[in-house]
């Protein structure tokens, strides 16, 4: 099955797996673009201490796996 990349994949993470309103958001950000950059394919969430996958990880891989992932950058209904 053929995705579609969201408009902003690389720098919002998916909108119903990161609220704003979360306490460390910006943080997240500033982790997850620092891991892009380097090009890391993770980095560690502040808040819980576990790895999560970068959108250009996400997307090199080609395909969601519909693990409901914080940077997915594909359009889903989920």
């Amino acid at each position: 099955m053929d995705r579609v990349l969201r408009a902003d994949w690389v720098d919002t993470p998916h909108p119903s797996r990161l609220r704003p309103a979360h306490a460390r958001f910006e943080e997240i950000l500033m982790r997850h673009r620092a891991a892009v950059e380097a090009r890391q394919p993770v980095y560690i969430d502040p808040t819980s201490g576990l790895s999560v996958f970068t959108a250009t990880f996400l997307e090199r891989r080609g395909y969601c796996c519909d693990s409901g992932c914080r940077h997915c950058p594909y359009v889903s209904g989920t």
